[in-house]
């Protein structure tokens, strides 16, 4: 399954694997994330983020 982007339910502690895959693609920058190294996400949004610099500057949008 390398190379293949997933599909995730963001839950508030983890998150559910809809749709196999190793990795999904950041909301801000558009980098890709592997699932062993995702730790953001905001679960209203459904959106992932690279890092705390990218969760950051989604907060300072809204």
């Amino acid at each position: 399954m390398k190379n293949k982007l997933a599909k995730l339910k963001y839950l508030p502690n983890n998150f559910k694997v809809l749709e196999e895959g190793d990795h999904v693609i950041c909301a801000i920058s558009k980098k890709k994330i592997l699932l062993k190294d995702l730790n953001y996400w905001n679960t209203e949004k459904q959106e992932a983020y690279f890092s705390y610099v990218e969760a950051s500057k989604f907060r300072e949008k809204d």
